[in-house]
């Protein structure tokens, strides 16, 4: 088998962007932070170096980069807003930032999250940008989802669970307006949504304790706000996230102005269809990663899966426009 020539080409542009930005570098090891089909990135010193999803085009990249750029307080900037070809992937470079401790669940930045969230939301976009690809996302999980169960069926496997938990998903998908599924245009096209809000997006820069800011600006763009909302609010419905935690993200982003929800009253008639997207898109993946390993699912993904069936039956709020 060919080595892949990106990792060690990718280590070499994180060292070599480390070294240009200061005169005394630790030159400790280089750290692999994520290495998915979708991303690989590389940690050297106090630099990070990311290779994007393979069909990520300069054409869609290149803006997100640039809004990054002026929105300093909000996402962390790019260390340069152009993104350079390695080995056929778009290579960028960031400065490192302290990411959300996992095994910290009291500490976590819910408050610093949804603020940051609002103020994104009333930010006009600084240059003009693609949609939003959190609803881009969700098809592609469930289209994965599709071609692992046909595999599945075709190949005679003798776990059955997960495939029969794909029918209560793809059932709960085909309830949700086009709009949700990436079959119609977002009924929003003005709004700044960062398009993959969760905790993993969250550092502290500058490390180790600077200010909170939000990161990954591949799904940046614009559409409707109550996406990344999305997220927090399926966990939270799901009884995956305590009450007092998802009060406290909620009161937050309403406390900060937030546009995505009423400043008062029931939020979920504006939520519900993203929190519902969500909880498919998720339990997709697991479905498609516990067939890849051949085994059953947990204890959470079965409570996702177990979501998408009540789901089905109860049609969503389609506050955010009408099926199409």
């Amino acid at each position: 088998m060919t080595p892949n020539p990106l990792l060690p080409a990718l280590t070499a542009r994180a060292e070599a962007a480390a070294h240009a930005r200061t005169s005394v570098c630790p030159c400790g090891a280089t750290v692999t932070l994520a290495d998915r089909p979708d991303a690989t990135v590389i940690r050297h010193a106090d630099t990070v170096a990311k290779a994007h999803a393979p069909d990520t085009t300069p054409a869609d990249l290149t803006p997100r980069l640039t809004a990054a750029t002026h929105l300093p307080g909000l996402l962390l900037p790019p260390l340069n807003p152009t993104p350079v070809d390695l080995h056929g992937r778009l290579v960028t470079c960031w400065p490192y930032g302290t990411p959300v401790d996992p095994t910290d669940p009291d500490a976590a930045p819910w408050e610093a999250a949804a603020t940051l969230l609002a103020r994104l939301h009333r930010t006009p976009a600084p240059t003009p940008l693609p949609p939003m690809r959190g609803p881009v996302k969700a098809a592609l999980a469930v289209s994965r989802l599709r071609t692992a169960t046909a595999t599945a069926t075709a190949t005679a496997a003798t776990n059955t669970a997960p495939t029969t938990g794909a029918t209560a998903v793809l059932r709960a998908w085909d309830t949700l307006p086009a709009w949700a599924r990436a079959q119609a245009p977002q009924p929003d096209t003005t709004t700044l949504c960062h398009g993959d809000l969760h905790l993993g997006q969250l550092v502290r820069h500058p490390a180790p304790d600077g200010p909170w800011l939000l990161i990954d600006v591949d799904d940046l763009g614009v559409g409707v706000p109550a996406w990344d909302l999305g997220r927090p609010a399926a966990w939270y419905a799901c009884g995956l996230l305590p009450p007092d935690e998802w009060d406290r993200f909620l009161t937050a982003y309403r406390d900060a102005g937030g546009p995505a929800v009423p400043a008062d009253g029931d939020p979920w008639p504006t939520l519900d269809v993203p929190a519902r997207a969500l909880t498919v898109q998720t339990a997709a993946r697991a479905i498609t990663k516990s067939l890849a390993e051949g085994r059953l699912l947990d204890e959470v993904e079965q409570c996702l899966v177990d979501a998408c069936d009540r789901m089905a039956s109860v049609p969503p709020e389609l506050t955010h426009g009408r099926a199409k």
